[in-house]
């Protein structure tokens, strides 16, 4: 027995039990009868095993291992099928899960928005999110793990830098507002020189936001106070509603919705130029599918609102 049936013998013993007759198969299939007979025959001897008992003048009949070949064969033509199909979408750049990289403040203020849009437009892929800090994911987008990361970068000379590892696409600056606790009755805006007394809060001493407030402070003059420090945005804008510091917010947390709720956004010298961290899309080099473009440009359109 051949351990790989030839499918050419397949498909025309699936022709026969799908048409019922050996006749009708060979009209579908442009085959004189006598051909199909000369197959049937071939992939029998080739299995060691009757397939179909031949009585003439009968309609045809399955032996057991007919039905089991029968079923198996149309497993296979199905399974082949759908590789075709899907061999067919990957060469358009078409694919059937997109993983995306995202640091935690825009998981929960720039996404959600732009998947109901991306949904709403089409019938995609699965699209698997992973929340990841900027340092993390390079590597990952670098390896293949990860499709598409959205990133952030607070100075120029921070990463993602130039790289054969990736390709960068900018989608816009994210204005940065320094907030403080809103005092309700007060009657004016609070003013940075009512700030320079207090404490503020801001990352890690090495992180890239400390590093940003500390070029702004000493562009201005100023030596801001930095007694608490956190990696989390959304703690940071806890303890800022708390009063217990000042610091700088990027203005995605203070959108509409309860978390903007309870502070208030100092009013800033004349000549203070404005803070904004870059909000930037990586991916691997090369041909993006088209979904990767479409999510990139939906994502540039919400930090351009965000902006504005």
């Amino acid at each position: 027995m051949k351990s790989q049936p030839d499918l050419k013998l397949l498909a025309t013993f699936l022709s026969v039990v799908r048409q019922g007759s050996m006749a009708g198969a060979a009209a579908a299939l442009g085959y004189v009868p006598s051909a199909v007979s000369q197959h049937i025959a071939g992939l029998e001897r080739d299995l060691g095993v009757e397939l179909i008992v031949r009585r003439p003048g009968s309609r045809l009949i399955l032996t057991a291992a007919g039905r089991s070949l029968a079923q198996a064969t149309e497993t296979l033509f199905d399974a082949t099928a759908r590789f075709q199909d899907a061999a067919a979408g990957i060469a358009k750049r078409e694919i059937a899960e997109l993983r995306v990289g995202t640091y935690p403040s825009a998981m929960s203020h720039l996404l959600p928005g732009v998947l109901t849009t991306l949904r709403a437009r089409r019938l995609g892929p699965r699209i698997r999110l992973i929340d990841v800090e900027t340092h993390e994911g390079l590597p990952r987008v670098k390896s293949g793990d990860m499709d598409l990361l959205i990133a952030y970068r607070y100075l120029p000379e921070d990463p993602p830098g130039r790289s054969e590892a990736w390709t960068v696409t900018a989608l816009g600056r994210e204005p940065l507002v320094l907030v403080a606790a809103a005092e309700p009755g007060r009657g004016r805006p609070l003013e940075l020189a009512e700030c320079l007394e207090r404490e503020w809060i801001s990352g890690h001493a090495h992180n890239a936001d400390r590093r940003l407030l500390h070029r702004w402070a000493g562009e201005l003059g100023i030596a801001p106070r930095v007694t608490l420090e956190t990696e989390d945005l959304h703690s940071m804008l806890a303890m800022i509603r708390a009063g217990l510091a000042v610091g700088l917010i990027p203005a995605t947390l203070l959108g509409a919705g309860p978390e903007g709720s309870g502070v208030e956004r100092v009013v800033l010298p004349s000549g203070a130029a404005p803070l904004y961290r870059e909000i930037l899309a990586v991916s691997r080099p090369g041909t993006r599918s088209p979904v990767v473009d479409e999510l990139v440009a939906l994502l540039a359109a919400a930090v351009e609102s965000v902006r504005s």
